[in-house]
C-alpha cells in the first residue's frame, strides 16, 4: 500500500465567560495506518490481503471522523504538508515544528485474523458459515516539540457474523464490507477517545449543588448510569533521577453517575460525600479492556 500524507487537525479550546473564547490552538497529525512486513506476509499466506487493505482504507477515514466527532479537535487541510509521512516522526520531526505541528498520533497494525467455521442450522441441514474479524492495533501520541512518547496503546476489535448459503454472492459480499468497516469504526472510536483523553482529560466546566456537567458528549465514549472518577489536581510530578516532568498529581475526591449524554457535553450526579469535587476537576471513565 502506497504512503499517504499525513492529515493535520487543529485543536481547539474554549472558555465560559459570557461568549465562547478560541484559545491558542495545538495541531494533531495523523498520519496513515501502517501494518509491519510480517503481518503483511502472513496475511498473504491466508489469501487476505484485500480485507487486511480494506480494513485500513476504512480505518484511514474513520479515524478522522471519530478523531473529529470528539468536538475537541477541527480538520484543517494543508497542502504543504502533503510530502510529510508518518515516517518522519524522528528523522524529520523539526519539518513537523515547522508546519506548526504539536502532536503526532501514528497507528499500526500488528494483528490481522479473519477467518470462518461451518455450522449447519438445526434440522433444515442448512449450512452457515461463522465469520471471524480480530484486528489489533498499536497507537502511540507523541509530543513533537519534544519528541516524548505520551502515550503507547494496544487497542483489540473482535467481531462475528454468519453467512447463510443459501444468499447470494453480492449479498454476503455486502455482509462482508458491513463487518470490516464496522470494525474499523469501532477500533477508530477507541482511539479517537483515548486520544481525547490524553490531550485534552475530561473535565467538570460546571456544578450545581450535586449535579455536575462534563465536558464530553455523544460518541466520545461517555453513556448513561457510567460511574467516573473525579481527581482533584495536585503538584507536579518530576523524575528525581532525570528530571522529566511526569505529568500532575490526581487526588481522588469522589464519583459520579452520568445521568444524560448530549450532544457536546454530559451531567452527572454526585455519589456520596463530596471530599473537594469543583470546576476543573478531572473526571476519568472507569478502565475496560481494550
Amino acid at each position: 500500500m502506497k504512503n499517504k500524507p499525513l492529515i493535520v487537525v487543529v485543536a481547539l479550546t474554549a472558555v465560559l465567560a459570557g461568549t465562547w473564547a478560541r484559545a491558542e490552538k495545538s495541531t494533531l497529525a495523523i498520519g496513515p495506518v501502517k501494518t509491519s512486513p510480517s503481518l503483511v506476509e502472513s496475511v498473504k499466506k491466508d489469501g487476505r490481503t484485500d480485507q487486511m487493505g480494506q480494513v485500513v482504507e476504512a480505518l484511514d477515514g474513520q479515524l478522522i471522523d471519530r478523531i473529529n466527532a470528539t468536538r475537541k479537535f477541527e480538520l484543517v487541510s494543508r497542502s504543504d504538508l502533503k510530502e510529510l509521512h508518518v515516517e518522519m516522526a524522528y528523522a524529520n520531526s523539526e519539518q513537523l515544528k515547522e508546519a506548526g505541528v504539536k502532536y503526532l498520533l501514528v497507528t499500526s497494525m500488528d494483528g490481522f485474523k479473519d477467518y470462518g467455521e461451518a455450522s449447519v442450522i438445526g434440522e433444515t441441514g442448512q449450512s452457515a458459515t461463522i465469520r471471524v474479524l480480530s484486528v489489533s492495533i498499536v497507537a502511540k501520541i507523541y509530543d513533537v516539540t519534544t519528541t516524548k512518547l505520551l502515550e503507547s496503546a494496544n487497542f483489540q476489535v473482535r467481531k462475528e457474523q454468519r453467512l447463510l448459503s443459501l444468499k447470494r454472492g453480492n449479498e454476503n459480499s455486502a455482509l462482508s464490507d458491513e463487518l470490516l468497516v464496522g470494525v474499523a469504526r469501532e477500533m477508530a472510536d477507541k482511539v479517537a477517545n483515548r486520544v481525547a483523553d490524553v490531550i485534552f482529560p475530561a473535565k467538570i466546566i460546571s456544578k450545581i449543588d450535586k449535579q455536575v456537567t462534563i465536558n464530553r458528549g455523544d460518541g466520545t465514549g461517555i453513556a448513561v448510569d457510567q460511574i467516573w472518577n473525579v481527581y482533584a489536581p495536585g503538584k507536579e510530578l518530576k523524575d528525581p533521577d532525570t528530571g522529566e516532568i511526569l505529568g500532575v498529581q490526581e487526588v481522588l475526591v469522589g464519583k459520579l453517575k452520568v445521568t444524560s449524554v448530549l450532544p457536546k457535553v454530559s451531567t452527572a450526579d454526585i455519589l456520596g460525600e463530596d471530599t473537594g469535587i469543583a470546576e476543573g476537576a478531572i473526571v476519568r471513565a472507569p478502565q475496560s479492556p481494550h
